[in-house]
């Protein structure tokens, strides 16, 4: 296990205040990246509490009694969440989705949904895919207010079927029946098509994938598989636990045969296969055995206004100092446009040059996962 030795949280992670630059012009909505990459995902953390302590993400052992959340005053506003959310629509991003944490757990989250449900992409006027990552625990009592809100589609984090691995794997004694009360409960209101997302650890759920696959077959939702990652300094990542997703879809097509789905649009993460006698399908995400980052269109917010510009960063620009200095909208605009204009993050993919040795990846001590979303 990684050092448990956590700073305040105030001073969590390293950070600068991006420049203003002296002039600026409006946003384009065609900004691209040092290697050409726009920026079209937004994803916002709206808290770093979480009632789950998944070993992969938040392990008892850290985010313990004694561990320090931010309090209240440092998290961004939902007023200064949708001003920031407007200067990204403008740059180009057209989809928004709400993280944590544990998103539900912010109070009123409703309203937010309600702002960013207002906001229009830039030039073409549509409404952004506005959406939202839950645990579940829940959604069952929020999916309609969730739904009145605004919000178009929901992904439920599950990482078993079977109810005493379910409660290893979130490691709060949570039972899977809550969870899957609450994905019902998405469905009937019209949260859809849901995504299930599910991490895959060898050794600890694996034995999951195929009962997965045989429960939402025919359901409408679209089962998706993780490979475990190294992200933050907590999670006591080893390659050995890595399950590749190529193994993956292999054990699937064994018990109900598959055929390849081309991506939907740029960016994608998953590699998306349908079952071949239509009962739906499901894709993997393989960030440590086939690295996306050639075309990674997604910046994320933290809880604390902090722009990171990659899953697996160390240091992220606090646009909140901008907001809370009073910064007008075109200069917080040009910053932003500058942080992304300088982006050059490719870290899963200097991760695979290295052999998938993270002792061999860029060094630094990278943000933890419940502080910026997944």
């Amino acid at each position: 296990m990684a050092d448990k030795v956590i700073p305040l949280a105030d001073h969590r992670y390293a950070s600068s205040v991006p420049l203003v630059p002296a002039q600026s012009t409006a946003p384009t909505g065609l900004l691209a990246d040092t290697l050409g990459r726009p920026l079209r995902d937004l994803r916002i953390s709206v808290t770093d509490r979480c009632n789950f302590r998944c070993s992969y993400c938040m392990p008892k052992e850290v985010f313990d009694k004694h561990y320090e959340f931010l309090p209240h005053s440092s998290l961004l506003s939902f007023e200064e969440i949708a001003r920031l959310a407007r200067q990204f629509v403008a740059h180009g991003v057209r989809k928004i989705r709400l993280t944590g944490g544990e998103p539900l757990l912010r109070k009123n989250l409703e309203r937010l949904v309600e702002m960013l449900a207002a906001l229009r992409t830039a030039g073409d006027g549509l409404p952004l895919d506005l959406t939202l990552t839950t645990n579940g625990s829940v959604l069952a009592r929020k999916a309609q207010a969730l739904k009145d809100a605004g919000l178009q589609r929901i992904t439920v984090s599950l990482d078993a079927l079977d109810d005493a691995v379910f409660r290893r794997m979130n490691d709060a004694d949570f039972p899977v029946a809550d969870v899957l009360a609450g994905i019902e409960a998405a469905q009937r209101v019209g949260l859809g098509p849901i995504k299930i997302n599910m991490v895959v650890k060898r050794g600890t759920n694996d034995d999951q994938i195929v009962a997965m696959a045989r429960h939402f077959r025919h359901s409408g939702a679209v089962l998706r598989f993780i490979e475990y990652m190294d992200v933050g300094a907590t999670n006591g990542w080893r390659m050995d636990e890595v399950l590749p997703s190529a193994e993956v879809v292999a054990r699937i097509a064994a018990e109900f045969p598959l055929q390849p789905l081309g991506a939907q649009q740029p960016g994608e993460t998953a590699q998306r296969w349908r079952y071949a006698d239509g009962a739906g399908e499901i894709g993997v995400i393989s960030s440590v055995t086939q690295a996306f980052c050639h075309d990674c269109n997604r910046a994320r917010l933290s809880t604390e206004g902090k722009l990171y510009l990659c899953l697996f960063a160390h240091r992220g620009h606090d646009l909140r100092a901008l907001l809370r200095e009073g910064r007008s909208d075109a200069e917080i605009a040009a910053a932003i446009g500058g942080v992304w204009n300088r982006r050059a993050d490719r870290y899963s993919e200097l991760r695979s040059e290295a052999g998938a040795d993270p002792s061999s990846a860029p060094a630094g001590r990278r943000v933890e996962m419940h502080y910026i979303g997944g």
